[in-house]
This record gives C-alpha cells, sequence and structure tokens, in this order.
C-alpha cells in the first residue's frame, strides 16, 4: 500500500497494491498499522455507500462540533472527481482544496480528517464507499455551496446533477462569518 502526502496537512492519497490473476483481484482497503505509521490514527464507527450516475455532484458537506467526522474514501465501480476543502479554524490552507480522480481501476483513496468539507463529482456512475469516524448527526450537518467563486474548483461536469440541499449551501465567505473562522 502506498500512502502519498499531499499539499494539505493531514490529507492523503492511498494506493493499494492489486494483486490480480485469471480469477480475478484482491487488495487490502484498509490496514490499520499502516494508516497509524502515517498519523492516520482513526477509530471507524460507521460505513456508508451510495450510488450515483455520471453528471452528479454531491457535497461540499461536513459535520461539526463533537459530531465531526473523517472519513476514508473511495470507488468500488466508476469514476469520480473527489475534493476536500480545509475549513479548520487557524489552518494555514485554510479554505484551499485538494482533489483526486477515485478510479475503479486504481481503488485508490482519499483519507480527508476532521474538520474538511467533502464531496465528490461522478465521471463514470460510481458505487462510492466511505468510512467514518463518527456517526451521522443530521444537527450537525453542514455545507458550502459546490460552486463557490472563491474555490474555483473545476467539478468537470457541465450542468450537474444536485440535490436541493446542494444548492442553498453558503458560500465560503459567508460560512467564515458564521462559523467564527472554521470549525
Amino acid at each position: 500500500m502506498e500512502i502519498k502526502k499531499t499539499a494539505i496537512q493531514d490529507v492523503f492519497e492511498i494506493y493499494p497494491k492489486i494483486f490480480e490473476d485469471a480469477r480475478g483481484y484482491f487488495l487490502e482497503s484498509y490496514r490499520e498499522d499502516l494508516f497509524q505509521k502515517h498519523g492516520m490514527n482513526t477509530r471507524w464507527v460507521q460505513d456508508n455507500q451510495s450510488y450515483s450516475q455520471a453528471g452528479i455532484v454531491r457535497g461540499l458537506h461536513f459535520q461539526t462540533g463533537m459530531h465531526s467526522q473523517a472519513k476514508l474514501v473511495r470507488v468500488i465501480s466508476g469514476k469520480v472527481l473527489d475534493v476536500c476543502v480545509d475549513l479548520r479554524k487557524g489552518s494555514p490552507t485554510f479554505g484551499e482544496y485538494h482533489s483526486v480522480i477515485l478510479d475503479e481501476a486504481l481503488q485508490n483513496m482519499l483519507y480527508v480528517p476532521t474538520g474538511f468539507a467533502h464531496g465528490f463529482a461522478v465521471i463514470k456512475d460510481a458505487v462510492f464507499t466511505y468510512k467514518c469516524s463518527n456517526v451521522y448527526h443530521k444537527e450537525s450537518e453542514g455545507g458550502i455551496i459546490w460552486n463557490d467563486k472563491q474555490l474555483s474548483i473545476d467539478w468537470g461536469v457541465d450542468n450537474p446533477l444536485l440535490s436541493e440541499k446542494d444548492q442553498s449551501w453558503p458560500d465560503l465567505k459567508k460560512f467564515e462569518e458564521l462559523s467564527r473562522g472554521g470549525l
């Protein structure tokens, strides 16, 4: 398993070793000792899975306070552009984002620590799975509008299909005012 640091502290891209033969393939999708070696000392308490068709954008979502969630995300099938935005109060990379293509051929993953908004754009119909460090808590849910001009994320999707909720989140500037500087 190859674990790569990104330009944003505590965000990691993970590339498992895939063993293929005539029967199919095998890979380790999580290994606690390797994650801990890189400072990802996360206790996972919930696994989620979703299916989305190409052209859908989901996000940018987060949980606040004691319900904050770290996530380990990947696609089982399909391809997505995965994005996380640093919302950590006082972080030198506050308001910056990291993006990576998660692809079924690579089975690569992204580790998103607490204090980040997360979302993805579906490039090829995808089954998306993610581990969470905390259970979902509706009252602690928040978000940043997906097309925030300050972030200027190139989602690679023309006219995306969005939920009503994802069309109504505040922009980063408004979030910063409401949260008094971040999560």
